[in-house]
């Protein structure tokens, strides 16, 4: 059973393509895409009936955490996936993973048959399930492109669009399909690092006014339908100073 265990910072930004299209072509140099090139990531996000663990999150809280089972493309039963456990302290992106197929994730998460192995991580989900009455909260995908630092490997930036989700048929099996969040002219990106980002990243980023955001794919979604969505679209719209959205 492969674990493994990530701890960094992690800045989101959002962008218009036009300026998607100037960052790339000002990184190409020192930035690397990875071996996968545009791929799909999709997601079940396990919550309360009651949705806490995201209202919690959209709170700020000094903790917090979330637990998803993500799969690379669409899987059958017998593909490996990864069942995660998300959690943020002090800005701190703390990410613990452990793989299993997709039919194993189902058997330990909807009906309680956890998985022969011994595991921290297992434990720690064990854990979770106990406290809080999980279920299936919201299928989430978006399509990812993935780059490294040339001379940093450990310098990575995501690009991700076509963010959906759905809250029916949420199986990962089912499908990629699901209503857009954003329209298909922005670009989410995330940087994530150990320590500080590199000048001459920051630099660029200054250069074409590119600015950190509070941005969360869940969380913006359980926003838009509860109507609030409005209020976050003005807000961040106005930090890209790029053109409204439609």
């Amino acid at each position: 059973m492969a674990q493994a265990v990530f701890n960094r910072y992690e800045k989101k930004y959002l962008m218009t393509e036009e300026i998607y299209r100037k960052l790339r072509f000002q990184i190409k140099n020192d930035m690397q895409e990875d071996e996968y090139g545009l791929h799909t990531i999709c997601n079940i996000y396990y919550d309360t009936p009651q949705s806490l663990l995201i209202r919690r999150s959209l709170e700020k809280p000094v903790y917090k955490e979330k637990l998803r089972l993500r799969s690379y493309g669409i899987p059958d039963l017998h593909s490996d996936v990864f069942l995660e456990i998300k959690k943020k302290y002090k800005g701190i992106v703390n990410k613990r993973r452990i793989q299993l197929t997709l039919e194993e994730a189902y058997q330990y998460l909807e009906h309680g048959n956890r998985p022969e192995k011994k595991s921290q991580i297992l434990n720690e989900i064990d854990y979770l399930l106990q406290i809080y009455p999980l279920k299936q909260g919201i299928y989430l995908a978006y399509d990812r492109i993935a780059l490294f630092g040339r001379k940093d490997p450990e310098f990575r930036v995501t690009f991700d669009k076509n963010i959906r989700s759905r809250r029916t048929m949420m199986g990962l099996e089912n499908g990629d399909f699901g209503t857009k969040l954003l329209p298909d002219f922005y670009y989410l990106m995330e940087t994530k690092i150990l320590g500080a980002t590199p000048v001459w990243f920051s630099r660029i980023l200054s250069e074409l006014e590119i600015y950190p955001i509070s941005f969360s794919k869940y969380g913006n979604i359980y926003k838009k339908e509860q109507g609030v969505w409005n209020q976050w679209e003005r807000k961040n719209i106005e930090q890209t100073g790029r053109r409204e959205i439609c």
